[in-house]
């Protein structure tokens, strides 16, 4: 499973939404079915940016559906199609 940690990079928006876009772009080439983004517990607001930025309908082509990890609430897991 491929993994993004957003920690290191919390504070720099481009940064962030960079970094997003090229994950799921290389991860959907790559044919791994799941990936992992982890934008860690906090406030909860890099993990609201997280969700705003999956949800926008370009990037949705991407994937076919994400999910909280039930297990770890600051994590999201990225289903894709598998090729």
């Amino acid at each position: 499973m491929r993994s993004l940690d957003l920690h290191p990079i919390f504070r720099n928006n481009r940064d962030i939404e960079l970094a997003m876009r090229q994950f799921l772009f290389s991860t959907a080439q790559s044919g791994d079915p799941v990936a992992e983004i982890i934008p860690g517990k906090g406030s909860g607001q890099l993990m609201r940016r997280v969700l705003a930025f999956l949800d926008q309908k370009h990037i949705r082509k991407l994937y076919l559906r994400r999910e909280l990890d039930p297990k770890n609430p600051g994590r999201v897991l990225v289903h894709f199609r598998e090729v």
